[in-house]
């Protein structure tokens, strides 16, 4: 590791002095505001009782409790795993994004699908492929954007459109049901755990896994302090002897094969492999956008943690949860929209108080 990149290390991290003057409370909210895990860790308190307030006051049409809070975390997974995905593109910097990770899911879904539900292959060999195909997904994003110098909102987008009709043309826009793939509905069944409520095991299987190899990944690697650095400023990245486009490039990749991931939890959910999975409504990007950055992700590139991005992503999911059940009928999605774009808003807001903090540190 060169001194530049010790130095690009060192400015991303550093925060201004205290004010020896300044009062206790103060510098208590002011630390809740900079730290964005401290302050989601507040927040999610703060949902969690909300709901539970109302629940024991009979103000919404089901218990808000444990049991209800551990069967949710089944959305939870994709969500949070597409969040990391994100979070990996956007810290790369120079505008990184990737919209195209719901088209992803759905096109490395049906080739999920055709291998183990049409083809008779193993479950095993099946998942790995799949995964693989998202990763090549993402590579061509990654040659979009790292090597030819496409903007990443432009280069996703168009891929967004090409791998979702891919998806539709794949199995004339049906889905794949066959018994072989019904059966990998057990993948996604709840845990029986001691003391614990019961879990869906893809947050044990899937989840837990993925999220320490990113986090080992971006902290505990020399890949992910390149990352950070071509974040920060890839001109300097440069002088700093870090292969800018081939670090870019394998965040797109990294993003893609998160998004492989997502196709395989998404078919055993659902027990059916659709063309539509990461697209159908809203589709799954924009949320895990507004994860990524509600996670403390600065959309300029080079600042975000993974603790931010899960943490995140379970206070979105309880939140929604907890919307479903305060309206009947389908009004409660309606409103889950609405907190949706609030929260997102409430994301760049904090974002900017987080820059400001840092000095304007990029």
């Amino acid at each position: 590791m060169t001194t530049k990149t010790a130095e690009l290390d060192q400015a991303r991290d550093q925060k201004p002095a205290e004010d020896p003057g300044t009062p206790g409370w103060a510098r208590a909210l002011r630390f809740v505001l900079s730290e964005r895990v401290a302050l989601l860790s507040v927040l999610l308190v703060v949902v969690l009782a909300w709901f539970w307030y109302l629940g024991q006051n009979d103000y919404l049409v089901a218990p808000y409790d444990v049991d209800y809070l551990a069967s949710a975390l089944e959305t939870m997974v994709p969500l949070c795993l597409l969040g990391l995905a994100e979070f990996i593109v956007i810290v790369s910097g120079r505008g990184g994004i990737d919209l195209s990770v719901g088209s992803i899911v759905s096109l490395a879904g049906m080739a999920f699908g055709f291998m183990v539900g049409q083809w008779g292959w193993p479950v095993g060999p099946a998942l790995v492929l799949s995964v693989l195909v998202g990763g090549i997904l993402g590579a061509v994003n990654g040659v979009l954007v790292a090597y030819l110098g496409f903007p990443a909102l432009i280069a996703t987008l168009a891929t967004y459109y090409a791998y979702g009709s891919l998806a539709l043309l794949s199995n004339d826009n049906a889905p794949i049901s066959t018994k072989p793939i019904q059966d990998l509905h057990s993948l996604t069944r709840p845990l029986d755990l001691p003391v614990m409520p019961d879990l869906p095991a893809q947050v044990l299987t899937f989840l837990l896994p993925c999220v320490v190899v990113v986090w080992l990944v971006v902290n505990r690697t020399t890949y992910g302090r390149k990352l950070y650095a071509i974040g920060t400023n890839d001109i300097a990245a440069r002088f700093a002897n870090i292969d800018v486009r081939q670090t870019r490039f394998r965040a797109y990749v990294t993003s893609g094969l998160l998004s492989g991931v997502v196709a395989v939890v998404t078919v055993a959910q659902f027990a059916s492999a659709r063309p539509d999975a990461g697209s159908v409504g809203n589709g799954m990007a924009l949320p895990a956008i507004t994860i990524a950055v509600l996670g403390g992700v600065a959309i300029s590139g080079g600042l975000g943690r993974v603790a931010g991005v899960v943490i995140a992503a379970l206070l979105i999911v309880w939140l929604n949860a907890g919307i479903l059940l305060a309206f009947e009928g389908s009004d409660g999605s309606q409103f889950q929209l609405f907190a949706l774009g609030a929260v997102l808003v409430l994301s760049a807001l904090l974002n900017a108080i987080t820059l400001r903090r840092r000095g304007g540190v990029r």
